[in-house]
């Protein structure tokens, strides 16, 4: 029998979920931004890296917990763990000392605020989300709450406080993950099914109930993305911007109600979130740094 060959720094790198783990880094990044904080490169660069250790570091402790679970489903099955690349305790050590060091690192040069929230994302991901993925059909809401802490960790970062934008900027990274996350999940169902995931498309058949979540999900969520202007945090032009592509969003979230097109509109809705989240973002971003 031949031994295994050994893992890469590619297959680590796979371990971290680059893709996912950016999405984290980059909202932070917008938190950070729009507290507009004075202008402080090193600072900043701390903030990047250390969400970007927290990040990966919290994706690599997911995937050594959920090893079993992930052979089992096709869309994860070549994930490094279960396809044998990468050993469960080089997995675990790993994420382990990347969220370590992403704390140390926001707590001594940062500020104790960020490290909380960063502690908050590990805490409520890998021992509130995961778990709650095996036994209960909340778990896509308790992960959108995780997954909505790193602005508050860069909003903390360069105001030393959050104030109520910060607290805006989370409840539209809560309110985006349930229509994405429930397309995801749509086009996934068989899978969840196959492991037992009580996830909402999972346990809908028709899938009623999952399109109706979503477009409730995404009414609140633009007209939460309208508060920035209505408190007077933005100007008219970024709300008019949040408005017209928050338009097209719900547009996308009705076509998930056709029981005719679901599988179809539930990838288009995917996408439209992919597009929606940085629009939004950005122009919030762009509009706090000219205008204010």
């Amino acid at each position: 029998m031949t031994s295994p060959a050994p893992a890469t720094f590619r297959d680590y790198l796979e371990l971290t979920k680059p893709r996912l783990s950016l999405l984290s880094v980059l909202t932070a990044l917008v938190g950070y931004l729009a507290a507009r904080p004075p202008h402080d490169w090193v600072r900043l660069a701390l903030v990047v890296v250390g969400t970007s250790l927290a990040a990966g570091g919290v994706a690599a402790l997911n995937q050594w917990l959920e090893h079993d679970t992930d052979a089992r489903m096709k869309r994860t099955a070549d994930r490094p763990i279960p396809a044998g690349k990468v050993a469960t305790g080089s997995a675990f050590v790993m994420g382990t000392l990347m969220c370590i060091g992403a704390l140390f690192l926001l707590f001594a040069k940062v500020n104790a605020l960020a490290a909380m929230f960063t502690l908050l994302t590990i805490a409520s991901y890998l021992g509130w989300y995961t778990p709650w993925k095996k036994w209960s059909r909340w778990s896509t809401e308790v992960g959108a709450i995780a997954g909505a802490f790193p602005p508050l960790i860069g909003w903390s970062a360069g105001e030393g406080k959050v104030t109520a934008l910060g607290w805006i900027l989370f409840g539209v990274l809560l309110l985006w993950q349930i229509p994405h996350f429930m397309a995801v999940a749509w086009t996934h169902r068989r899978d969840y099914s196959a492991v037992d995931f009580p996830m909402l498309p999972a346990n809908d058949p028709a899938g009623r109930r999952a399109a109706a979540w979503s477009l409730v999900n995404a009414v609140a969520l633009v007209l939460v993305s309208l508060l920035p202007t209505i408190l007077g945090l933005a100007t008219r032009a970024y709300g008019l911007a949040a408005l017209l592509i928050g338009l097209w969003f719900w547009w996308r979230a009705l076509a998930f109600l056709r029981a005719d097109e679901r599988d179809a509109a539930a990838r288009k809705l995917f996408l439209a979130s992919i597009i929606y989240l940085p629009v939004v973002l950005g122009a919030l971003v762009a509009d706090r740094m000219i205008n204010f």
